[in-house]
């Protein structure tokens, strides 16, 4: 089993994911400092994501359309883990669920999903361990919008330069500029309920 664990930018009150939007709504939550609907789309599943790498790959680094900017987002630690403990996983897994009739339901009723896909390097190629997406819906996005965030920051132009230095061939410098991604504690129950190793 490929190794899942969260790893993250974090300190003792917040933990940093990543989004990519189009320039009205990156433009609309920075000067806001939180989500405006419109044009942010509150009714829609949004992804939130822990690593940098894997929201660059996702991303196209800022080129793919309606993803030229990237949004580093610092939410309370005690919304994220309400998120992770409100969480299924968006796929059937019998290690996890007593049914796959089970697992529908409670596709239907939760809030939250989890994603665990390949982790990426800094040249987008997957990595031997997993990386989570959040899928935020219904109460789960009105609590991140009104509660869980602390700030938000375009940090497109530094996504650039740090994609210029991997087309030169200076991955040792872009390397050097990554967020700093540690394994992120989880506390008891969380875990198992989101099938981390």
């Amino acid at each position: 089993m490929k190794e899942r664990v969260i790893r993250a930018l974090y300190n003792s009150n917040t933990v940093t994911v990543y989004q990519a939007f189009n320039s009205d709504i990156a433009r609309t939550a920075v000067k806001n400092q939180t989500f405006v609907s419109p044009p942010f789309k509150k009714e829609r599943m949004t992804w939130i994501k822990p690593s940098f790498l894997w929201m660059m790959y996702r991303a196209g680094w800022a080129t793919k359309e309606n993803q030229e900017h990237i949004l580093s987002i610092r939410i309370k630690r005690e919304g994220f883990e309400w998120a992770l403990k409100n969480a299924t996983l968006a796929h059937f897994d019998d290690t996890v669920h007593s049914s796959q009739d089970g697992w529908k339901e409670t596709v239907q009723t939760s809030p939250v999903r989890i994603q665990w896909d390949p982790e990426k390097d800094i040249r987008s190629q997957p990595l031997p361990y997993r990386s989570i997406q959040i899928g935020l819906s219904g109460i789960a996005v009105e609590k991140y919008i009104a509660d869980w965030i602390v700030g938000v920051e375009d940090i497109t132009a530094y996504c650039k330069h740090v994609h210029r230095l991997v087309q030169s061939d200076k991955t040792d410098e872009a390397g050097a500029m990554l967020p700093v991604e540690k394994p992120y504690p989880l506390p008891d129950g969380i875990a198992s309920n989101i099938n981390a190793s």
